[in-house]
């Protein structure tokens, strides 16, 4: 009779033993390693550089355009969020450090001839910073290649770095795929406890 219940607890177990042994064998071992003459190599560590090329892929494809960012870039809504700090930087030029460079200038050159100065600057720089980040955007666009970035950092990455992430990101799901192990486990278990009594 301890053995009929003892079936269920023991099939739980080597559900579960085995679902967290193939979870494991997702991470490790990190390098190959041979036992028997059969070469054993964590998925992962093994795929990384197919996984990270096909994240790269990925990445570059559909979730990150670089049109976008530079149409962002652009907005003049975005465009104006940078006056106060444009007018502050010319604030601090036009009063302090023009005058260092060229003292002559506070002796003839009002302050209101200085925020006239400053008005026409600011309206010659919002025309120009549209035009120049556009411009700068346009190169950068050829220089920087999204697919390749991405690649290059998740090959390079450890092997215990890959594995932190990876299971930062499904550690609930690992785990629910160790508890069903058990349960179907447990509920082979009990079939097998059945179809022996019914077998008596």
């Amino acid at each position: 009779m301890i053995t009929l219940v003892l079936i269920p607890i023991i099939s739980a177990f080597i559900g579960w033993f085995t679902n967290w042994i193939a979870i494991k064998m997702l991470f490790h071992p990190k390098e190959p390693k041979k036992i028997l003459g059969v070469t054993f190599h964590g998925i992962f560590p093994k795929r990384q550089r197919q996984f990270a090329e096909k994240l790269g892929v990925l990445v570059a494809s559909e979730l990150i355009h670089f049109d976008e960012i530079a149409a962002k870039l652009k907005d003049p809504a975005q465009l104006k969020e940078l006056e106060p700090v444009i007018s502050n930087h010319l604030d601090t030029f036009l009063q302090v450090k023009l005058k260092e460079k060229l003292p002559v200038i506070s002796m003839f050159v009002g302050e209101g001839t200085m925020g006239k100065i400053k008005e026409g600057m600011m309206e010659e720089i919002e025309v120009l910073l549209p035009e120049i980040i556009e411009k700068y955007t346009d190169s950068l666009s050829h220089k920087i290649d999204v697919q390749h970035m991405v690649t290059e950092k998740v090959a390079n990455f450890s092997s215990d770095k890959l594995e932190d992430i990876l299971n930062a990101i499904m550690k609930k799901e690992f785990f629910f795929v160790e508890v069903i192990g058990g349960v179907l486990g447990f509920v082979i278990g009990l079939v097998q406890v059945l179809l022996t009594l019914m077998g008596q």
